[in-house]
């Protein structure tokens, strides 16, 4: 549905059929990450991702996302990326570095490559928050790494 008329407009596309999807886990805050994981995978594989168009890799933590997902996207096989992990602020200022750090990188690193990368990186104030956060953003990361690879499909192949 086109928001006026006689100008074209790209339909969201969340169709997981024959994508591939690279997701980089950190296992600092396991349960979280976990949690993550799991809603982002039952949402890929409900959006059509076939389990084998799928891989997982996992890193000691937030900082270390960013050059596994460099890594997965220099080998040309994904169609998008996401990073899952969570950060929760303790007493000291490295709550904002590796927060802060960690996002800048995965966006630059998706500008450089040009591959969708969905941050599910969680930064929060308590375990609780993440707990409750984990479900809704797995699954969030899950969409939004589907329409982004399936919109930039559309913008190339026009």
């Amino acid at each position: 549905m086109s928001r006026f008329d006689n100008v074209f407009e790209y339909d969201k596309n969340l169709d997981g059929n024959g994508l591939t999807v690279g997701v980089v886990m950190s296992r600092f805050n396991l349960p979280v990450c976990e949690g993550l994981l799991s809603a982002c995978v039952a949402e890929l594989k409900r959006l059509g991702v076939a389990d084998e168009d799928m891989a997982i890799a996992t890193c000691p933590g937030a900082l270390e996302i960013p050059l596994i997902l460099q890594t997965m996207a220099q080998t040309g096989e994904f169609d998008a990326l996401i990073a899952l992990g969570a950060v929760i602020r303790g007493d000291t200022y490295h709550f904002e570095v590796v927060s802060n750090d960690a996002c800048r990188a995965i966006m630059e690193l998706q500008l450089h490559t040009g591959i969708p990368i969905a941050n599910g990186i969680l930064t929060c104030d308590t375990d609780e928050q993440a707990e409750v956060r984990m479900q809704p953003k797995g699954t969030d990361c899950a969409q939004a790494a589907i329409e982004m690879a399936n919109l930039q499909k559309a913008l190339i192949n026009e």
